[in-house]
C-alpha cells in the first residue's frame, strides 16, 4: 500500500476555548491564567499554617517541583495571622511563588479583620457553599470581595460537591420537580453546581469586582460528573477554569482518576489551571501530587517540564533489573537536576532520553531519543551501544555502564544547551 491509497491523518491538537486572562501577582513575580498562556500547577500545602517554618519549608518544595501557585489554609485568627510570616519567610529563602489563601466559613472575618493577611496573599478562594445563608451569605461574600478589590486580588470561586449550597439545591430540585419533564437528580446536581459558581461570579461582578479578577471550579470526585459539569460550565463563560478532581485518593486511583478526567478536559481546550489532589501514602512526599500534574501536561504535550525517559516494561528477555535500576536513576537525576538547569541550560526540558531493555526496540527507540542506550538482554552479548542524535556513538561494557551513561547525559546536555545559556545571557 502506498502513501497515495491513504488519507491524511489528522494531528490531535486541543481545542482553543478563549477565556478571559487573570493575573496572579507577588512582588515581581507574576502568574497569567487564561487567555493565551500556559496551563498553570497548583497544589496545597497539608500543614498548620500556625507553623511557621514547617508551612514554609513546604511550599518551597511544591514550589520547586514545579508548583506555580500554592495555597495554604487560613482557618483560624492564628493561621491568618502566620500568614505574612510565611510569605516573608519565603521571600527571605528567594522563593516568589504567589499564595492562595483557602477560605472557608469565616474568611470574612479573617480577611477584614487581619489585613496583613489579606495582602501578603495573592489569591483568595472562596467557597459558596460555606459563606453563610440568605443575607447573611450576601453580605458576607460581600465583605470578602470589597477586600480582594481592596488590594486588587484575583478570586477563585471554588463550588465542591461537598459543600455546594443546600439552599440553592433544595430550590433547583423543587423546581425540577414541579417541570413537565424533569431530568434526573443527578442532572439537577450538575445544574446546581454550575449555577452555584455563575451566580456568584456574576455577585462578584455587580460589586464592582472585574471579571478579569474571577476564577471559577466546580470541583466533584467522579471522573463522568467532572467531565459533564466543566463541558457545562465551559459552554456557559469565559472565566479562566481551575480543574481538579477533589478527593481522587491516593496511589494509583487517584493518579489515574485525576489523569484520565483531566486530560479529556484539557484535550478539549478546557481548564487554566489544574490541582491532583492525591493523599499521600505513609512516607510519600508531598511534592507527588505536583509531580502527577506535570506528567499530565507533558503527556498531553501542552507543556515540558523535564527531559522525557523512554523506558521498556521488561519481558522475558529482560531477566536482568539493570535497565529497571538505570531509568530509575536517570530519571531520578533529571528531576533532581532541573531546578538548577532550567536557568543554567534553557530547553533541556524538551530532551529525549531513551533507557531499553534488549536487541528487540533497544536501538530503535535509542535512534529516535537524542541520547538512549540499549542494554543487553538475556543470552545478548554484554555491551550497551549508546545512541547520541540518531547515530552509534559508542559502546559501554563493564561494572560502571550505568555512571558512565549518566555523566554521557550530563556531557550531552552541556554541549548542546549550554551554549543557549550563553547566548541568552549576551
Amino acid at each position: 500500500m502506498t502513501l497515495e491509497n491513504l488519507s491524511l491523518i489528522d494531528v490531535a491538537r486541543p481545542a482553543a476555548r478563549r477565556s478571559r486572562q487573570a493575573r496572579v501577582v507577588w512582588g515581581a513575580r507574576v502568574v497569567t491564567i487564561g487567555g493565551d498562556a500556559p496551563v498553570r500547577v497548583q497544589s496545597m500545602t497539608n500543614t498548620d499554617t500556625v507553623d511557621v517554618i514547617g508551612t514554609a519549608i513546604q511550599v518551597k518544595e511544591l514550589a520547586l517541583a514545579g508548583s506555580e501557585l500554592v495555597r495554604i489554609t487560613v482557618n483560624t485568627p492564628e493561621a491568618a495571622q502566620a500568614v505574612p510570616h510565611v510569605r516573608d519567610q519565603l521571600d527571605r529563602m528567594g522563593i516568589d511563588v504567589p499564595l492562595v489563601g483557602d477560605f472557608h466559613y469565616n474568611g470574612h472575618r479573617l480577611l477584614t479583620e487581619y489585613p496583613a493577611c489579606a495582602e501578603a496573599l495573592s489569591k483568595y478562594r472562596i467557597n459558596p457553599g460555606n459563606v453563610g445563608k440568605g443575607d447573611k451569605r450576601d453580605r458576607q461574600f460581600g465583605q470578602m470581595i470589597e477586600v480582594a478589590m481592596r488590594y486588587n486580588k484575583v478570586v477563585r470561586i471554588g463550588v465542591n460537591w461537598g459543600s455546594l449550597d443546600q439552599e440553592l439545591l433544595a430550590s433547583m430540585m423543587d423546581e425540577n420537580a414541579r417541570s413537565a419533564d424533569p431530568w434526573d437528580a443527578q442532572q439537577v446536581m450538575y445544574q446546581a453546581l454550575v449555577s452555584s459558581a455563575l451566580q456568584s461570579a456574576q455577585a462578584a461582578q455587580d460589586l464592582g469586582m472585574s471579571p478579569e479578577q474571577i476564577i471559577l471550579s466546580c470541583k466533584v470526585s467522579g471522573v463522568q460528573d467532572l467531565i459533564s459539569v466543566y463541558r457545562g460550565l465551559a459552554a456557559r463563560c469565559d472565566y479562566p477554569l481551575h480543574l481538579g478532581l477533589t478527593e481522587a485518593g491516593m496511589g494509583t486511583k487517584g493518579t489515574v482518576a485525576s489523569a484520565t478526567a483531566l486530560s479529556i478536559l484539557l484535550q478539549e481546550g478546557i481548564g487554566d489551571t489544574i490541582r491532583v489532589s492525591l493523599t499521600p501514602q505513609p512516607g510519600e512526599a508531598r511534592t507527588q501530587e505536583v509531580v502527577v500534574a506535570l506528567e499530565i501536561l507533558q503527556a498531553l504535550g501542552l507543556r515540558t517540564f523535564v527531559p522525557s525517559v523512554t523506558a521498556c516494561p521488561g519481558c522475558g528477555r529482560t531477566t536482568s533489573t539493570t535497565f529497571q535500576e538505570l531509568a530509575k536513576q536517570i530519571d531520578d537525576f533529571l528531576r533532581a537536576q532541573m531546578p538548577i538547569w532550567r536557568n543554567q541550560y534553557p530547553g533541556v526540558e524538551t530532551m529525549k532520553v531513551a533507557v531499553m531493555g534488549c536487541i528487540v526496540n533497544g536501538p530503535g527507540e535509542s535512534k529516535h531519543a537524542d541520547i538512549g542506550i540499549s542494554l543487553p538482554g538475556t543470552g545478548e552479548a554484554p555491551a550497551a551501544p549508546v545512541f547520541i542524535d540518531g547515530e552509534k556513538a559508542l559502546t559501554l561494557r563493564g561494572e560502571r555502564i550505568a555512571e558512565e551513561f549518566q555523566q554521557l547525559v550530563q556531557t550531552y546536555i552541556e554541549r548542546r544547551f549550554g551554549g543557549a545559556s550563553e547566548t541568552g545571557q549576551a
